[in-house]
């Protein structure tokens, strides 16, 4: 029981990190580097006392107070917004709906024209309210401002059109999102393949291959051939952030799915490292060059820097959160060499790692595996160790990257603004 328990507080810990992943994406994407405040929303809905981002193509936010009742929809026409100028810039505005999608406010949140068109505005009862007040999401996103008889204040004319452009057409991307049809469920041919091997390293792997070498090496050969060059389907932290990030592409890529399902659940219930001792064509390559590299070649190192070593797969798991919730210009693919096997779109920084680790293993084998490898290290922490398995470091430091990850999603605007200042 004890042992089971710890599996579930593993998974819970992997779960609870890619949620928070997800939950910062969809909250940026939402507010942008300007949140819509509980401040403003009060404005037109006294009661808020909660905000929740809309996860789907709306890109709002659902309103709610104290008791969580819904009070309505609020949403900012930035970035949509951004290209359409006015006198000399562009206007970012709230707009609020009640539960039926009817407007019931609409406020400037900034803008980059004068002080004075946007003080005109403002001023403009009749603009900000009998213009949009009553009206339905699909009655304003339905017009623009000329078919919809909207005229411009006095005196801000420019500004107070782009205004209202800027809403219809925030409106209408929602929509042409909202109308565009999930892909069928699709099996390719690489699909199939990919399903095939899988199911013939699961076989392998509960099976054994004492006494058949032959098989392994043919194994490993096809792995590297298939999954490595031929489709390129590697698993890596570019990946699989991804996929928190934005949805797992199950209807487009299932045999991919199924091998990121396959790598996670099988040494998580049944103590296999499935992808790593069978799939990764990385490991495979090195494990090959091991048997063919003379033995006097090898080197033992020192334990306090086999140690000290041992650490770098989660510390680059820390730069992997870091990356993924600060949004920083690296690309997560660099940091791993599995985009090498991709040869015509592979970065010189995964090539060199992807060299640097096959040379390394030459001398100490599978190092790369045991010393660099971030994506194995994850795969490695949900791995079973039955009955003797007890919490510890790697238990720890996964509970430091969830902290790591909590902290810099609470702290991100903050954060972004220091980095800017900087």
């Amino acid at each position: 029981m004890k042992a089971a328990a710890l599996q579930g507080f593993r998974l819970a810990v992997l779960v609870a990190i890619a949620v928070t992943i997800r939950a910062h994406h969809i909250r940026l994407r939402v507010e942008g580097d300007t949140p819509i405040t509980l401040e403003e929303v009060r404005a037109v809905f006294p009661q808020a006392a909660t905000l929740q981002p809309d996860a789907g193509e709306r890109a709002g936010i659902f309103v709610s107070d104290a008791t969580g009742q819904p009070l309505g929809y609020v949403l900012r026409t930035a970035p949509i917004s951004d290209s359409i100028i006015g006198y000399r810039g562009w206007t970012d505005s709230l707009v609020a709906f009640d539960p039926a999608l009817k407007v019931v406010g609409v406020r400037i949140r900034s803008s980059q024209d004068t002080r004075d068109h946007v003080g005109d505005i403002v001023d403009d009862r009749f603009f900000l309210k009998k213009t949009w007040t009553g009206k339905s999401w699909d009655e304003v996103a339905a017009k623009s401002p000329e078919e919809a008889g909207i005229e411009g204040v006095s005196g801000a004319s420019m500004t107070s059109l782009a205004m209202a452009e800027g809403i219809m057409q925030r409106l209408r991307a929602a929509d042409s999102a909202l109308a565009v049809r999930p892909p069928p469920l699709t099996f390719r041919a690489a699909d199939y393949g990919l399903i095939a091997v899988i199911v013939a390293a699961c076989f392998l792997a509960f099976t054994g291959t004492y006494g058949r070498q032959w098989l392994r090496r043919g194994f490993q050969i096809l792995v590297i051939a298939y999954i490595g060059f031929l489709t390129g389907t590697l698993l890596a932290q570019s990946l699989i952030v991804g996929w928190a990030q934005s949805g797992i592409p199950w209807r487009s890529a299932p045999g991919l799915v199924l091998l990121l399902a396959a790598a996670l659940a099988v040494p998580w219930a049944t103590r296999k490292p499935l992808y790593c001792q069978q799939l990764c064509p990385h490991g495979a390559a090195q494990e090959l060059l091991s048997r063919i590299v003379p033995r006097r070649w090898r080197i033992t190192l020192r334990p306090d820097f086999a140690r000290g070593l041992r650490w770098l797969p989660a510390l680059l798991l820390a730069l992997v959160v870091a990356i993924s919730i600060l949004l920083l210009p690296i690309d997560l693919a660099h940091l791993e060499p599995f985009d090498a096997y991709l040869v015509k779109s592979a970065g010189v920084a995964t090539i060199a790692i992807a060299i640097v680790g096959l040379v390394a293993s030459a001398f100490v084998p599978m190092a790369y595996c045991h010393y660099g490898c971030p994506t194995g290290a994850l795969l490695e922490f949900l791995r079973s160790h039955g009955s003797a398995d007890r919490f510890g470091r790697r238990d720890v430091a996964a509970l430091l990257l969830l902290a790591l990850a909590v902290v810099l999603s609470w702290r991100y605007h903050a954060i972004h603004a220091w980095m800017i200042a900087g």
